[in-house]
């Protein structure tokens, strides 16, 4: 961004430069350009080494840089983990209790049961004993607390074994069920940002720089490989307010590159509608005339553009017979 101002400082100062000139009138200046794709590091994590050098050409797919993979790997793995932590869980629920747990719930129960039928036996005999004054009315409520509590005893056990051969309440095995869901997704999405580490190519293109170096640590979002894409270059040139009616989109220009003795065949793809640094007061009087819109052209010949660089300067005039 901070190169294209320049080179737009640039521009505008020739063209102020040019403004009383008759023998560059009619001409737009401006430079050569490709489309740029910037792939931005996902996450910050050192470069371990570079797949590709500057300028070389590449295919959509193809590798470009590794980053250290060595912390996502450790959470790929404790993910892993949770998955399968969360698929037992749901798998012991949805079989129910182990055979083994129901029959010791069962002896539980009946030995709850035996001391239920001891317990009341022993309340009978000090119950009788008291009716004829032969023990103290305490024994009598110790004997009736005992066997109460036995009792208790059996409610307990046998709620235990209802609830082990009722089987898992569906809510749990919603629950469960939603948890593996939980962290399944999460795995997939760790494991995405493991394979984001290898930068590839979106698509074809040109490698243009590779800001970092092989050790670097980029933070988050910085872009670790310019690509140049498309067909072939495109001519961005910047038209004066005066010459700005005369332009429309598919408009026939022929465009001089900088050191290209063959002049190239182009059209007009695009035209900004708003003027490039318009300050308040130069939307009307004289100041008008200096406003300026930048406007893309493509290149006809795309054998002979394709091969040249980014950033070359070059003047586009209407053709002689228009």
């Amino acid at each position: 961004m901070r190169l294209d101002s320049q080179r737009l400082l640039a521009i505008l100062a020739l063209l102020a430069a040019l403004a009383g000139c008759d023998q560059h009138a009619g001409q737009l200046l401006g430079t050569l350009e490709w489309d740029r794709i910037g792939l931005p590091a996902e996450t910050s994590e050192r470069i371990l080494r570079w797949a590709v050098v500057e300028g070389e050409q590449v295919r959509a797919g193809q590798l470009l840089v590794e980053l250290d993979p060595s912390r996502q790997d450790a959470r790929v793995s404790q993910a892993a983990g949770e998955v399968a932590q969360a698929a037992a869980r749901l798998s012991e629920l949805s079989n129910g209790a182990r055979v083994e747990n129901i029959e010791a719930a069962q002896a539980s129960l009946n030995s709850s049961r035996a001391q239920v039928t001891d317990a009341e036996r022993n309340y009978q005999r000090i119950a009788a004993l008291y009716q004829r004054g032969l023990v103290a009315i305490a024994e009598q409520d110790s004997a009736r607390a005992s066997r109460d509590q036995a009792r208790a005893a059996v409610d307990n056990a046998d709620a235990r074994l209802r609830e082990l051969t009722n089987g898992t309440r569906p809510e749990q095995l919603e629950q469960a069920s939603a948890a593996l869901q939980a962290a399944r997704a999460q795995l997939t999405r760790l494991q995405v940002d493991r394979e984001h580490l290898s930068v590839r190519a979106p698509r074809d293109g040109r490698v243009d720089a590779l800001p970092f170096k092989p050790g670097d640590q980029p933070p988050v979002g910085a872009v670790v490989v310019s690509l140049l894409v498309g067909d072939a270059p495109y001519a961005r040139v910047y038209v004066p307010a005066p010459e700005r009616p005369q332009l429309a989109i598919g408009d026939r220009l022929q465009v001089h590159v900088e050191g290209i003795a063959t002049p190239f065949a182009a059209r007009v793809r695009s035209i900004r509608s708003e003027a490039s640094f318009t300050p308040y007061f130069a939307l009307t009087g004289d100041d008008a005339s200096r406003l300026v819109y930048r406007a893309e052209l493509l290149l006809d010949d795309d054998q002979a553009a394709r091969q040249l660089p980014a950033g070359l300067p070059l003047t586009a005039e209407r053709l002689s017979d228009e």
